[in-house]
């Protein structure tokens, strides 16, 4: 069995293949940077989120929750980001809607909403780029192998020779290599941004939860207030 050499292959290809591979190998190691880098803020915003919402739920005053907070508001995130946010805006409208608590919630909603998009939008940085790399770099590849497969005939044909499958066999396996460089930067790609896509739609949800839940208590607060007054 003949041992591959992919080295030599590489090596053996025109200008213009091994610039294509260059290419394809530059997609695959920033699609595995960003794969890493995405990984791991994901991770770590579910974990705080999951902190911060295990705390929120333990305290009676939300109050003194926003306060904690407000002392660390430029580096808050996720679930807490989207507390303070909401509960900012709750506090300030009611202190000029004191007897329209639907409006005081509506906007509080809003804020959070806002704070939401902002918080997905954050995490979904360069997800973009692996689809596309997912996308086009089995084209790439095809289309390098095309180009290495004509340049092989070229070359049998200037030799005016009867073509036989040892004279045209090097050059396609030189060609097809582009092909395997191809799927090699796309198949991550395509992994990673799909799971990474799931697991964003599952955070978005949570944060439509807690969004919910704690409209609920904000109802419950700007109604009982209005009504104590």
């Amino acid at each position: 069995m003949t041992e591959i050499n992919v080295f030599n292959l590489f090596l053996n290809t025109s200008l213009f293949v091994k610039i294509i591979i260059l290419i394809l190998i530059g997609f695959s190691i920033i699609s595995w940077a960003i794969i890493i880098h995405r990984t791991r803020i994901l991770n770590s915003v579910v974990r705080k989120n999951k902190a911060f919402e295990n705390k929120f739920w333990a305290h009676d005053e939300l109050s003194c929750l926003y306060k904690e907070s407000h002392r660390r508001r430029d580096e808050l995130n996720g679930s807490e980001k989207i507390f303070y946010r909401g509960f900012k805006e709750f506090i300030r409208l009611y202190s000029d809607n004191l007897y329209m608590p639907k409006v005081v919630v509506e906007g509080a909603e809003r804020a959070m909403r806002i704070s939401i998009n902002l918080e997905l939008k954050s995490v979904e940085n360069y997800l973009s780029f692996l689809g596309i790399v997912a996308s086009i770099s089995p084209y790439i590849g095809l289309f390098g192998t095309v180009w290495g497969i004509i340049h092989s005939f070229i070359d049998i044909g200037i030799q005016k020779q009867q073509a036989t499958l040892q004279m045209v066999a090097p050059g396609i396996a030189e060609a097809l290599i582009t092909t395997a460089v191809g799927l090699f930067a796309a198949i991550p790609a395509v992994i990673a941004h799909k799971s990474l896509t799931q697991l964003i739609n599952k955070l978005e949800q949570g944060y439509d939860n807690f969004m919910e839940e704690f409209m609920s208590i904000l109802y419950l607060q700007a109604f009982s207030k209005n009504n104590k007054k």
